[in-house]
C-alpha cells in the first residue's frame, strides 16, 4: 500500500509541475521550465524510493548495455537498404497508379462517360 501511495504522490507532483508550467504563463520561459523540471526531478526522487522505480532503473541500465551490443549497419549497408526501399516504394506507386487508372477507365466505360 505504501508503494502505491508513493507512486501516486510522484504522479501528483509531476502533474502539479505541469500545471504550474501553464499557470504561471506570464513569467519568463526559464522560470516556467525551472518549475517543470524541478517538479519532475522531485517526482523522480520520490519514485526512486519505490520498488517500481528501482526496477525501472535496473531495466534502463540493462537496456543501455544491450544497445551497446547491437551491431549497427555500416554507411554502405544503410544506403543500399534505403535505395532498395525507395525503389520498392516507386514500383508499388507505379503499380497502384496503373491499377487506379485501369479501374477508372473500366468505370467510365461502364457508366458511358468515356471519350
Amino acid at each position: 500500500m505504501a508503494e502505491k501511495i508513493k507512486i501516486a504522490v510522484a504522479a501528483l507532483i509531476a502533474v502539479a509541475g505541469l500545471w504550474g508550467f501553464y499557470a504561471i504563463g506570464e513569467q519568463p520561459t526559464i522560470v516556467r521550465l525551472g518549475v517543470l523540471v524541478g517538479a519532475f526531478a522531485v517526482a523522480a526522487a520520490v519514485m526512486w524510493f519505490t520498488t517500481a522505480g528501482r526496477e525501472f532503473l535496473v531495466f534502463s541500465r540493462e537496456s543501455w548495455d544491450e544497445a551497446k551490443r547491437v551491431v549497427w549497419p555500416s554507411r554502405k549497408e544503410s544506403l543500399q537498404t534505403t535505395g532498395i526501399v525507395f525503389a520498392f516504394v516507386f514500383v508499388m506507386a507505379m503499380l497502384l497508379w496503373l491499377i487506379d487508372t485501369g479501374l477508372l477507365w473500366v468505370t467510365q466505360r461502364l457508366l458511358g462517360q468515356g471519350g
